[in-house]
């Protein structure tokens, strides 16, 4: 399901028409409509769990030992703005299902939400438990997890010397009438840096993630 961020997040008009025919335009079709609130998204090779059973040594080949898999879904999100912040609350779902449905059982998942800036830098970073219980007899169960992460204003925001750039109109003759502001190296690093996302996983040991990027 996508994100409400994801349908908030930066949309740019591509340059795609001759300089003549965008001199002819009453407003300049390259104006940035940008919303400061994260997108948040599921990390790479962390939505899923695979647990085994005891004394089992995690590896693709032991798929015969496995004794649950766990699986985060149907992620949503509600950006509040404040003063000095943006404040999203997340709501997502833990599904469950495990191969010996005999007794009832109780499993302690932990996940983790990161704000990530630029990419590759990460701001913040929270665990919480998401505890799933399981009847007897039963093969599936879900469980509700929540999360709550905050962006500044002030790191979000593009300086607005970079704005004037990507804005400023363009007029026939104009060496840079055809260029796109957006392939400018100062443009693009500036706009990265003022980017950020939320992203959730599972906090996997280092076996399990490489039994997840394996499979």
């Amino acid at each position: 399901m996508t994100s409400p961020a994801f349908r908030r997040s930066i949309a740019l008009t591509a340059l795609a028409v001759p300089a003549l025919l965008l001199a002819a335009c009453d407003r300049n079709p390259l104006v940035v409509r940008r919303s400061s609130c994260p997108a948040v998204a599921v990390a790479a090779y962390a939505g899923d769990m695979t647990l085994f059973r005891p004394g089992a040594a995690g590896t693709v080949a032991d798929a015969a030992n496995m004794d649950a898999v766990a699986t985060i879904t149907n992620v949503r999100d509600d950006c509040a703005e404040t003063s000095d912040q943006f404040v999203s609350r997340i709501n997502y779902d833990v599904i469950v299902r495990r191969t010996d449905a005999a007794p009832a059982r109780q499993f302690v998942l932990p996940v983790f939400a990161a704000v990530v800036q630029a990419g590759n830098i990460v701001n913040a970073k929270q665990i919480s438990q998401v505890t799933v219980n399981f009847a007897a007899g039963q093969e599936r169960a879900v469980a509700q997890g929540t999360a709550t992460a905050a962006v500044s204003r002030t790191a979000a925001a593009v300086p607005q010397a970079i704005l004037d750039k990507i804005n400023r109109k363009r007029r026939p003759g104009e060496l840079d009438a055809a260029t796109d502001p957006m392939a400018d190296p100062e443009v693009k690093a500036a706009l990265r840096a003022a980017s950020f996302e939320v992203l959730l996983g599972f906090q996997l040991d280092d076996r399990a993630l490489a039994y997840n990027i394996a499979k």
